[in-house]
């Protein structure tokens, strides 16, 4: 035999039965140790009971001891226990693992405060009943290392000390990265992962069910300092909006919280999820103050490291009930379940904590002096048989820790014996070892453990925990299950860390649906958020979208903006694609347009044709009827114009509009100015110079039609080779369209051609304004001044209009626009000639044009 005996002292987080409250011998052995022969011997102070005076309120994990003193049940904790005895014995059973060495074990209750504790690590070290600094007795035991937890405190605690001897520590609770970081704790092993991405996944499971207004509790120490700054971090990141930070005190020496101030508004809160990071202890305070309300709709989301049967005391169960819980994911221990429903008092006799369980729930007689059950107790009784809100049958995270820890001391164990037994065969010296030459080979030790968990103790290489989600089911009351309903892989490719299974979660009581978890309703699409002053990001006001932007999912930060081609529809929840419009021939405005167009052109045409017919007659020689022929066919093609600008736009026709709007009424204006130079130059004919006579006989006034227009084709040229007109689209002016449009090109360009015209119109008509009482039968000079008059005011009034139009109304106006302009000279300057030629023929003969020239020379003399 290498050596006979290794021993794994254990610690936990119970405490200590005070041996004033009796002498009876039963509570003696259950507070000190326990002896018992075979093949591992087990000895200790398990952490399963805790001594209470009578007066405590009793539930079902108290018995009734003595007079004055009760014993609670520790579960949990006991089935670390049962987790350390099974890895033990699978190890023992394993050939190729220590196969000359039996492993023990020792089990110690840890008492409250820090002297109790400290205390309590002597006798362990000292090897007796009481403790004695640096003082070990000897025995052929030997102790390779200390398993202390779940409690961060009093793995401190003991760490104090054990760094002093360099003795291995192994704690089993949730990892703290302090134990780690401090040099201080340089014998310190932490078997549980990193809880680094708990934050991540908590705001994840917020995100998945859309949760952004949640409460906190959260432990006060500096794991809650920690963990509250990563999930503000991580929730700041991901719009989610903290509605309370409530911090629950703790006392580091009694492990018990301090009194929590009860704060009904942080209950009444709206939220309907709250997190809760803590252990069992630290929840107690918690529990106490808010018993009395039964916060059945609230959705509690919690770590693992809790105890739920500490809740039952103060009717807290039903309220967790569909609780979401975070626990470190870990294959299944095979044969563990086995071995729990094989353990009874009559495998372990010397196991006291049986006898007592097996007396309070199956109720078997118990003899009190000896902690022994009498002999008439079910055969079949079994661990197995307690509710789930009990013992539970599944290993917590503690006590697959455990596992892992004593298989890491075996391995580590292991490795050193082979070492030894090679400097033996070197030097043959006898085989020894102290605790502190385990290091080097527990901070190298990396394993892959029975169920396929590989297991680091170096917590620099540790890898970051993954996490199953259990939902917490408990109706009807005491059912006290863990369902997992999911998984959360920190490592996972992004969109895949978190999985869930909706339809296995039982909500909480009252809730057929998944909560909501709001400060403010959700804005519907068609509106934005609009923050609160002074309140959270997640509490805002629904504002509804400008005009032409959308929100087409609820909550929108920010309405979007339509593509020029889409529109908002009404609900502007979507962007409707836009039609493709232009004044068409098929439109009622297009229709209306093209008639009037048709029908002053034909007009035209008639008066046109009443002119050739009668073109002997005086009224028509009068003011040169050559000019007026040139003047009606001017006006005809003006008419037919504005079909240049109906129908869809092309390249064509954008550069046709203008130049052919131009040229034509640069021909019509130069007319009407021909015209009334003409009839100045007539009446002056009798005044002396040969000018003037020249010009009347030459026909100089015919040369006036010519230039105007060939100025005009100058400008259009220069016009076309700086910036033609264009096809364009205008998504604007209407909402629902997009308007096929010619843009001008040069905007400079078309309004020196409407200035020439103006110039032409305005030349005609000071012209036509001094000749207008020049005396003749048919002298047109006023009505050449009135029609220039109205022609100017027409495009006068065109302007302001065609700036202040979009889309088709602007093509409409300027339609409209030529058409009038064309009116106005048909009508006033021809109108009254056709009424004499067809209506008052007699007035059309120059006996009558003698006999009103006579009449008015005798009205001069007279």
């Amino acid at each position: 035999m290498l050596f006979s005996w290794m021993f794994i002292p254990f610690f936990f987080q119970v405490p200590i039965f005070m041996c004033s409250y009796s002498s009876n011998e039963c509570l003696v052995r259950i507070n000190y140790s326990l002896y018992g022969k075979g093949n591992v011997v087990i000895a200790g102070f398990f952490p399963a009971f805790a001594v209470y005076p009578l007066d405590k309120t009793t539930d079902w994990r108290m018995i009734t001891f003595t007079q004055d003193v009760m014993v609670e049940f520790k579960l949990k904790n006991y089935q670390c226990i049962l987790a350390m005895m099974f890895a033990i014995e699978e190890i023992n059973s394993n050939p190729y693992l220590l196969p000359n060495t039996s492993l023990g074990f020792e089990v110690h209750n840890v008492p409250y405060g820090q002297k109790n504790t400290l205390a309590s690590i002597f006798c362990s070290l000292s090897g007796l009943s009481h403790g004695i600094p640096n003082y070990r007795y000897k025995t052929e035991r030997n102790s390779a290392a200390i398993l202390t937890g779940p409690s961060w405190a009093i793995s401190e605690y003991i760490g104090t000390l054990l760094d002093l001897y360099k003795f291995p520590q192994f704690t089993f609770g949730p990892f703290d990265t302090i134990l780690s970081e401090q040099r201080q704790f340089s014998s310190l092993y932490q078997v549980a992962p990193k809880d680094t991405s708990l934050a991540v996944g908590i705001v994840s499971l917020m995100l998945h069910f859309h949760w952004i207004w949640v409460g906190l509790f959260i432990i006060d120490d500096h794991r809650g300092a920690q963990t509250l700054s990563d999930l503000r971090s991580q929730m700041d990141k991901n719009g989610v909006c903290i509605a309370f930070v409530e911090m629950i005190l703790v006392s580091r020496g009694s492990f018990l919280t301090k009194s929590w101030k009860n704060k009904v508004q942080i209950l009444d809160s709206s939220t309907n999820v709250i997190v809760i990071y803590g252990d069992s202890d630290s929840l107690l305070s918690l529990i106490v103050n808010i018993k009395q309300k039964l916060l059945t709709w609230k959705v509690w989301v919690l770590n693992s490291h809790w105890d739920n049967s500490k809740f039952d005391e103060y009717f807290m169960l039903d309220s967790l009930h569909g609780a979401l819980i975070f626990s470190h994911h870990n294959k299944e221990i095979i044969h563990f379940t086995d071995f729990i429903q094989t353990v009874n008092p009559s495998k372990y006799p010397e196991d006291i904590y049986l006898h007592l369980l097996w007396h309070k729930f199956f109720n078997c007689s118990f003899l009190r002096k000896d902690c022994k059950l009498m002999d008439n107790c079910l055969p079949n009784a079994s661990l197995e048989l307690l509710p789930g809100n009990i013992f539970d049958m599944a290993m917590s995270e503690e006590s697959y820790n455990v596992y892992n820890a004593v298989y890491a001391v075996a391995h580590s164990l292991h490795e050193m014996t082979l070492n030894q037994v090679q400097f033996q065969t070197q030097e043959g010296k006898e085989m020894a070892f102290s605790p502190w030459q385990l290091h080097h080979f527990l901070k190298n030790v990396e394993l892959i453990n029975p169920a396929g968990d590989p297991v680091v103790l170096d917590w620099k290489r540790k890898s970051h925990a993954e996490y199953d989600i259990l939902n917490f089911w408990n109706f009807p009351k005491g059912l006290g299950l863990n369902v997992k309903v999911g998984t959360f892989f920190p490592n996972a490719p992004e969109g895949q860390k978190l999985s869930l299974s909706n339809h296995m979660i039982q909500w909480a009581t009252g809730l057929t649906e998944i909560p909501q978890s709001l400060c403010s309703e959700r804005c519907h699409p068609g509106f934005r958020k609009s923050h609160q002053e002074g309140k959270a990001a997640c509490c805002f006001d629904c504002t509804p979208c400008p005009e032409n932007e959308i929100s087409n999912e609820t909550s929108m930060d920010q309405c979007v903006m339509c593509p020029e081609t889409h529109y908002a529809n009404t609900e502007k929840s979507h962007c409707l694609q836009k039609t493709v419009t232009f004044l068409a021939y098929d439109d009622p405005l297009g229709k209306l347009l093209t008639f009037i167009s048709l029908s002053f052109s034909s007009l035209t045409t008639v008066v046109l044709g009443v002119f050739l017919k009668h073109r002997d007659t005086p009224i028509v020689k009068a003011n040169n009827r050559t000019l007026s022929y040139i003047l009606l066919i001017t006006l005809t093609l003006c008419f037919l114009c504005p079909f240049l600008f109906i129908g869809h736009p092309s390249t064509t026709t954008c550069i046709l509009q203008q130049n052919i709007f131009g040229l034509l009424f640069s021909v019509a204006l130069s007319a009407v100015l021909a015209k009334t130079i003409t009839v100045v130059i007539a009446f002056k004919i009798t005044a002396p110079g040969k000018v003037r006579r020249w010009m009347l006989v030459s026909r100089a006034p015919n040369f006036i039609i010519p230039i105007s227009t060939t100025i005009q084709v100058v400008l259009s040229g220069i016009w076309l080779a700086t910036s033609p007109p264009f096809v364009d689209k205008d998504a604007h002016s209407e909402q629902k369209h997009i308007i096929i449009i010619c843009n001008k090109g040069s905007a400079i360009a078309f309004h020196c051609i409407l200035g020439y015209l103006g110039a032409l119109a305005l030349g005609s008509y000071l012209t036509a304004f001094l000749s207008r009482n020049l005396p003749d039968t048919f002298n047109e000079a006023k009505v050449l001044a009135f029609s220039m008059l109205v022609f100017c005011s027409v495009w006068i009034t065109f302007l302001p209009v065609y700036h202040s139009t979009k889309g088709k109304v602007t093509v409409a106006m300027e339609i409209f626009s030529i058409l009038a302009s064309s009116t106005s000279l048909l009508g006033i300057i021809f109108a009254p000639k056709c009424y004499i030629i067809l209506l008052r023929p007699e007035r059309n003969s120059l006996y009558h044009i003698r006999d009103r020239t006579y009449a008015r020379m005798k009205n001069l003399k007279t």
